[in-house]
């Protein structure tokens, strides 16, 4: 199953199995969600779902992933079963909280699992059925798992690979930040030395979807040729880098580790290099 799907193929989904999730995030996003929503959504919260936020981001980031066993009763208050088909989106093509629900869902065993091309926005362009208020739904089973099933990476494993030459290190936060210009969210502005920058947002055309598989297939094999094979990605929090991480899977190419505490954790970790591009 291809990990992105048009709102027109949404529409023709079978429903029985299908769940969708409204994993929009920002400032009074519940109450967004329950203002308008798409019919039958149900919200998942990115800083209480999708992380277990910790007293310090120098040790693991501004959005740690939440325990292996804290997301499983997550999902069975979600009513999500191992045989649920999943279709997630946000209101930023999948840029914010949707790829990351994506990364934790495949890397909890689920297959079926999708993000809606072009987000909230190309839902309502396109007519899909919306509605607001409560959606009621039943409870699922608990699913055990004990361990993510992708690769992650840590802080010591990104400074390893790149010491060794042996990781390519892929920052996807806009150039700007990248360059150590300015830094809209974390306390210190530049980058890990040796990363290298391609911006997430690369991964879209002008409408806000995604580029054909084979466009980006052809993008990220001549970026990464005569690299190190052994991928490593991150963006400030370890939520937007789910976004190139979804678009290599939908090119065809081997999913890369992710590191979860990325720029958050980095830049606060008290030693660590920082490098900037004047």
């Amino acid at each position: 199953m291809l990990p992105i799907i048009s709102p027109s193929e949404l529409k023709n989904l079978p429903t029985k199995k299908l769940i969708i999730l409204d994993a929009r995030a920002g400032k009074d996003v519940y109450q967004n969600y329950l203002n308008k929503h798409i019919k039958g959504a149900r919200f998942i919260d990115l800083d209480k779902d999708l992380a277990e936020i910790g007293e310090n981001a120098a040790f693991g980031g501004r959005h740690p992933l939440p325990s292996p066993e804290k997301f499983a009763e997550t999902l069975s208050k979600l009513g999500i079963s191992e045989d649920s088909h999943i279709v997630v989106y946000d209101d930023k093509n999948g840029a914010n909280a949707a790829a990351r629900a994506w990364w934790m869902l495949r890397s909890f065993g689920f297959e079926n699992v999708q993000i809606l091309d072009g987000g909230f926005q190309n839902a309502e362009k396109e007519g899909l059925e919306f509605s607001s208020g409560e959606e009621t739904f039943e409870k699922a089973g608990v699913i055990k798992k004990d361990n993510w099933l992708l690769p992650v990476s840590t802080l010591e494993d990104v400074e390893n690979g790149l010491i060794n030459n042996n990781s390519t290190v892929i920052d996807v936060r806009d150039a700007y930040r990248y360059k150590g210009e300015s830094e809209p969210i974390d306390l210190v502005a530049g980058h890990i030395p040796g990363a290298i920058n391609i911006p997430f947002s690369e991964n879209l055309d002008e409408n806000g979807n995604f580029l054909t598989p084979e466009i980006l297939k052809e993008k990220y094999s001549k970026l990464l040729q005569d690299k190190p094979q052994s991928l490593i990605i991150h963006c400030g929090s370890g939520v937007t880098a789910c976004h190139t991480i979804l678009a290599l899977n939908y090119a065809g190419l081997k999913i890369p580790h992710l590191y979860v505490g990325s720029w958050s954790e980095w830049s606060r970790r008290e030693g660590k290099e920082i490098a900037r591009e004047s």
